[in-house]
C-alpha cells in the first residue's frame, strides 16, 4: 500500500526550474531515502510535499493516503498525519523543551514526551525545563526537533538531514530515531546527500537536477551515487589546467 505518491511534479522558482516531472512512490511502513548531491532539489521536494509557503507545483499532483493534497495548506496536511523535520531547527526564546515537544500533540502526555527524548538519546531530566534557545547547541536542537516529530506520532515523517548532518547528529542516533518511528507505525522519507545514511532505508531514490534518475536497493544506489555522482557531472568544476 502506498502512503505517498507523486505524479509528474514540476516546480519553478525565481525563473529556475527546480523539479522536472518528478515521480515518486513511498510504501506505507517503510523507510524511503532520497539521495542526491547538494542543489539536486531534495529539500525543495520536501517543502513541496509539506505544502510550505511559495512552494507551489506548476504541474502534477501529490497523493497522500490516496487523497490529492496538492492544493491543501500545511496545517491540513499536518492534520492528516504528515510532518517535516527542517534542515535547520528553529530557536524559541521563552519556550521550554517540554512545551516545544507538546505543541503539536493532541493531548499533552508527559510520558510520551519523555519517551520522545529518550528516542533521540537525551535524558529528560536534563532537558525538559531548558529553553529552546541559543544555550542549546545545533545538535541538541536538532535532536529535540526530532523528539517533537516522534511525539506527534505522524503517519509519514519527512526527515531533511542538514548539510552537516553526520557531524551534528551521529549516525547511530539517526538509526535509533528511525527505528523508534517505525515501531510506532510511522513511515519515513529520509532526505540526505550521504550514501552511508541512505543505507538505513528499505528503498533509495537517487535525485539529480530535479528528477529521480535511479531507484532500488540502498547499497546499489549508494554505490552508483559514489561512483557516478561525486563530483557531480552536471556541474562545471574548475580544472587544474586552469591554475586551480
Amino acid at each position: 500500500m502506498e502512503i505517498l505518491r507523486i505524479e509528474k511534479i514540476s516546480l519553478s522558482m525565481e525563473g529556475r526550474q527546480i523539479l522536472k516531472e518528478l515521480n515518486l512512490s513511498v510504501k506505507a511502513g517503510t523507510v524511503h531515502s532520497i539521495l542526491g548531491s547538494n542543489a539536486a532539489g531534495k529539500s525543495s521536494l520536501a517543502y513541496l510535499i509539506m505544502g510550505c509557503c511559495d512552494y507551489i507545483a506548476q504541474s502534477g499532483k501529490i497523493l497522500f493516503l490516496g487523497e490529492d493534497i496538492t492544493g491543501l495548506s500545511v496545517s491540513k496536511r499536518a492534520k492528516m498525519g504528515l510532518t517535516l523535520a527542517w534542515q535547520e531547527p528553529a530557536r524559541f526564546e521563552g519556550l521550554t523543551v517540554r512545551d516545544y515537544i507538546a505543541v503539536g500533540m493532541k493531548e499533552k502526555d508527559n510520558s510520551l514526551i519523555e519517551r520522545a527524548l529518550h528516542s533521540v538519546l537525551l535524558e529528560p531530566r536534563d532537558y525538559l525545563d531548558r529553553q529552546v534557545d541559543k544555550t542549546l547547541s545545533g545538535g541538541e536542537r536538532k535532536r529535540i526537533e526530532l523528539a517533537a516529530v516522534f511525539a506527534l506520532q505522524p503517519k509519514l515523517a519527512i526527515l531533511d538531514e542538514p548539510d552537516s548532518g553526520i557531524d551534528i547528529l551521529a549516525l547511530d542516533n539517526i538509526i535509533g530515531m528511525i527505528k523508534e518511528l517505525r515501531k510506532q507505525g510511522t513511515s519515513v522519507l529520509l532526505i540526505t546527500h550521504r550514501e552511508e545514511v541512505s543505507e538505513i532505508a528499505d528503498v533509495t531514490s537517487l535525485m539529480c537536477s530535479g528528477t529521480i534518475v535511479k531507484e532500488g536497493r540502498p547499497e546499489e544506489v549508494g554505490r552508483y551515487f559514489k561512483e557516478k555522482c561525486i563530483p557531480c557531472p552536471t556541474k562545471v568544476y574548475p580544472s587544474k589546467e586552469n591554475g586551480v
